[in-house]
């Protein structure tokens, strides 16, 4: 199954969305959040984002959706660390939207292809008509 990395620059943030994602897709899922820094403070992590996605796979990839750009660049960091070969997808998505498209997406067997397409749709969803 593929998994659903969250990332944020703030803890609170990150599992906010987390909860609305499992919310959607169910607990049994391969769903994590990242969020702030070890000791609490607003920021991101590549070792602890590295951490995460290696904690999600399960051998089908991961979809990573990041909050804000500096997220994007220490996902990108945390990537290039990784010692295993492991598909890594950075949604180009609204975290939020994203993430529970994903996760619903992952939760009926989508391939890395397919959740990865799912989150990047939900850029497309108008709130109002």
């Amino acid at each position: 199954m593929v998994g659903i990395l969250i990332v944020s620059h703030s803890k609170k943030a990150a599992e906010g969305i987390y909860e609305l994602a499992v919310q959607m897709a169910g607990e049994d899922h391969r769903v994590l959040a990242v969020g702030g820094m070890e000791d609490g403070s607003i920021g991101t992590d590549a070792i602890r984002i590295k951490e995460g996605i290696e904690k999600t796979n399960d051998g089908d990839g991961v979809v990573l959706l990041a909050d804000l750009g500096s997220g994007i660049l220490s996902s990108q960091m945390a990537i290039d660390l990784l010692e295993e070969d492991i598909a890594v997808e950075i949604a180009d998505a609204p975290i939020l939207e994203g993430a529970v498209s994903a996760a619903v997406q992952a939760a009926i067997g989508g391939t890395l292809k397919e959740v990865l397409e799912a989150a990047e749709l939900a850029k497309q969803i108008s709130k109002l008509e």
